[in-house]
C-alpha cells in the first residue's frame, strides 16, 4: 500500500506531484485542486474544472500541511483563498462520491448488501471487494473474509452505507468486479486517507482471513 491507503496496483497513467510531500505518484491516489473565482481553492474530484491543477496526496496530513503552510499559494504562484473547512468538506464530498459510485454498482446489479447475499457472493466468488461499515459490530464483521486477491473498503459508516443500497443502514455489502468497482475503490482509497479513523479502507486480504 502507499501514501494514503492507495492500491500499489496501478503504476501505469500520469502521475503528478503532491505539494506537500514532494512525491510524484500516479494522478488516481491523490486529489486535484484548482484556483475557483475570488481565488478560491476548490477541489475537482472529477479532474474536469478548467485551470492549473495543484495536486495533493489523498492524504489528511499531507492536506492538512498544505493548508498550514500556505503551500497552495506558492504552488498557484499568487495569493489564494483556502476555506477554513477545506479538509472536512473535502471529506464530506468524497463519502458522496463514493456512495453515488456504490449505488450506481447496485443499480448495475453489480453490488449486494446484506450478510446472507454477501456471504453467498463470497462463497460463489463473485464479490470481488468486501465492504463493511465502520461502526458496524466487530463479532459480526469478523465473520466474513475479503476475497483473495480482492479489496476491502470499511471507511464508511452504516448509514452512509445505507444510503447506496437504499437502506437506513447496511453493514455488509460486496462488489461484483468491472471498471466501476474500480472507480468505487480508488474513491474509497482517497476517502480512508482523509479519515482520521480508518482501518485501512481498501486493503487487500487474502482470503480466509478475517477482517477487522
Amino acid at each position: 500500500m502507499s501514501r494514503g491507503g492507495q492500491p500499489k496496483d496501478r503504476a501505469d497513467g500520469p502521475e503528478r506531484r503532491c505539494i506537500a510531500t514532494g512525491e510524484v505518484s500516479p494522478k488516481h491516489g491523490l486529489i486535484r485542486f484548482v484556483v475557483g473565482p475570488d481565488n478560491i481553492v476548490v477541489p475537482d474530484l472529477l479532474e474536469k474544472l478548467p485551470g492549473r491543477g495543484i495536486w495533493v496526496a489523498a492524504d489528511r496530513a499531507a492536506l492538512e500541511k498544505a493548508v498550514a503552510k500556505n503551500l497552495f499559494a506558492r504552488a498557484a504562484r499568487q495569493p489564494v483563498t483556502v476555506p477554513e473547512d477545506l479538509v472536512p468538506r473535502l471529506e464530506a464530498a468524497l463519502a458522496d462520491r463514493v456512495v453515488h459510485l456504490i449505488s450506481l454498482d447496485r443499480k448495475a446489479g453489480s453490488a449486494v448488501a446484506g450478510y446472507e447475499k454477501v456471504k453467498d457472493w463470497l462463497a460463489k466468488e463473485k464479490a470481488r471487494v468486501l465492504i463493511q461499515a465502520s461502526d458496524g459490530s466487530e463479532r459480526g464483521k469478523s465473520k466474513l473474509s475479503t476475497p483473495y486477491g480482492g479489496r476491502f473498503i470499511g471507511c464508511l459508516t452504516a448509514g452512509e452505507l445505507g444510503l447506496a443500497f437504499g437502506r437506513e443502514n447496511v453493514i455488509h455489502g460486496a462488489l461484483a468486479g468491472g471498471g466501476l468497482t474500480t472507480r468505487v475503490v480508488e474513491e474509497a482509497a482517497k476517502l480512508s486517507g482523509l479519515r482520521e479513523k480508518s482501518d485501512g479502507g481498501t486493503t487487500a486480504r487474502r482470503k480466509g482471513t478475517k477482517t477487522r
